[in-house]
This record gives structure tokens, sequence and C-alpha cells, in this order.
């Protein structure tokens, strides 16, 4: 699979003592969705700007396209949008999308193609000031896109967007990546790297926590939740068994955390040959929300 972007011992120092981006690494595949995720501070636009040419790095290296080209000729094929959209406020959309084209020499024939992506075709002739945060978010999208960029780089994208405008966003992003396009996005929300992202950098103080598959991330051994008319008999039980690590109750229910394997049927028949009889016995996987609070705790 062909790597889009290469990023190794990446590091930024701010007047001598603030680390904002401290040994970052990561690699980024042709057609996966990435999430850069950490809280404000994390250093998440830090690394952004640095490799789209904009914040000076300390030190480390960083490549486009296997170090085919050099980095000015590479952002040609990159589409970015790291700040707030910044339009021409009496012009309308197309005509703003225009200019665009003018500027970077594309066919306007792209325009269309691109309002119709984000689903702006119908307000292509209202001015830029009448839009709301949401479509103005949109219309910076359908820019970036106009030059059919190998990448698109996003910074917050629902930063500041009610509801519906966030959920609008997510189904761009969506559709864009099932076009082929890779996305590298930048957010301190857990549940957007959830619904969109194939792939996470978890940071922290400009420091990597986890790097891999947003499944990975909480493909852990998991947790059973178990019940019988006799819980406390159940959880004795259960605490002399090898593969569990902990035994909790919560709400009438028996939580059962793993430190290795065990499929529910084996627990089952453990439990039935020491006479422990369930009522109820679900798997449940750890949800990304809980992996990133145990990633980012005492850090």
């Amino acid at each position: 699979m062909e790597t889009i972007l290469s990023i190794n011992n990446l590091n930024k120092i701010y007047n001598k003592y603030v680390h904002a981006v401290n040994n970052v690494s990561l690699e980024i595949k042709k057609g996966n969705v990435y999430g850069i995720l950490g809280p404000n501070g994390s250093g998440k636009s830090t690394t952004l700007g640095i490799v789209l040419n904009v914040v000076n790095k300390t030190s480390g290296t960083y490549s486009w396209f296997g170090g085919k080209v050099e980095t000015h000729e590479a952002l040609k094929k990159v589409g970015a949008i790291i700040e707030r959209p910044n339009f021409y406020p009496y012009m309308t959309a197309k005509q703003n999308l225009e200019l665009v084209c003018k500027i970077k020499n594309i066919d306007y024939s792209k325009v269309q193609e691109k309002l119709a992506l984000v689903g702006l075709v119908e307000r292509e002739n209202s001015k830029f000031n009448t839009f709301s945060l949401g479509m103005k978010q949109r219309l910076a999208i359908a820019s970036a896109l106009l030059n059919d960029p190998e990448i698109l780089i996003l910074d917050e994208p629902t930063n500041g967007l009610d509801p519906q405008g966030i959920h609008q966003i997510r189904d761009i992003i969506r559709l864009i990546a099932s076009q082929g396009t890779t996305i590298l996005l930048a957010s301190h929300l857990l549940d957007e790297v959830e619904k969109v992202c194939s792939h996470v950098l978890v940071l922290q103080k400009g420091k990597i926590l986890y790097s891999g598959t947003v499944d990975g991330m909480s493909s852990n051994e998991g947790f059973f939740e178990l019940q019988s008319e006799n819980n406390d008999a159940l959880i004795k039980v259960l605490q002399s068994h090898s593969a569990i690590e902990k035994v909790v109750t919560e709400d009438g229910k028996v939580l059962v955390y793993l430190k290795s394997p065990l499929a529910a049927a084996d627990l089952n028949k453990y439990l039935f040959e020491n006479n422990i009889f369930l009522n109820h016995l679900v798997k449940r996987k750890t949800s990304l929300e809980d992996q990133f609070l145990e990633l980012t705790k005492n850090k």
C-alpha cells in the first residue's frame, strides 16, 4: 500500500521549554482515514502545521509520497483546512470557488462537482456572509477538494458546529473517504474519531500514547457482564479463576475483567461445575472512551 506521508521522530520546542511535539512518528497509507486525537494543547495542530510547511520543526523528518517529490511540489496534491474558512463575504459560493480555481489553475468544471459533493448546489448563488458556520465549513471542504487532492487534512473539522452541522460534516468525510481520498484529521472528540476514522494516533502533551487502528485500540480482552441468583457466591468462585483480573459489581450485575483470553462458553462451564447457575451472561468490549481515559490517566 502506497505511503502518502511519513513522519519520523518529529519534535517542536517553543521558547526552549515547551515541547509541543515530542518524538512523534506516523506512517499514513493511501486510502485510510487517520485521526490525531488529544485534548487541546496536545500537539495535534502543531504536527499538522509542520507537515504543511507553515510551522518550522525543531528536529526530525517528514516526507510526502515516499520522498519522491519536494515538499513544495507535494503540497499541490494535498487539500487542507487548518483555520476558519476565509472567503470573500460578498461573493457567492460559486464565485469564491471559481476564484480559487483561477488562482490554482483548476478547470471551472470542478466547482459544480465539489458543490454537489458537499450538498451546497442549491446555495451556489448565495453570498458567503449569509452562510451558517456549518455551510462555511462545507464550502471550505469543497475548496480544498477542487484540485482532487490525494490527501485531505482537516484540523478540528466540526469545532463549534451544532449537532446537525456535525452530522453533515461527518457524512461528507465518510463519503470522501469512500471515493478513495486519504484523510488526516485532528480532533479532541472521541466520538468523531470512533465514527469516521480507521486509524488513530493519541497524543498528550506532545507524546504518543497509542498509534494503530481504532478497532485495535478497543480490541482488548473486554469484559463479561454476569448475574446469578446468588451474586456473592458467583464472585467468590470467579476470584479463583486464573484468567480473571478483577471482579466488580454495578447495578446488580457482576462485571468480570480478563487478563487472558476466556470464551463465554468456557466461563459458563467453569461456573456450572462450581454449582453457579447464571441467568445473565453478556461479553462486552471496552469502549474507546474507557480505553482513552485509561491511556491518559496520570499522564
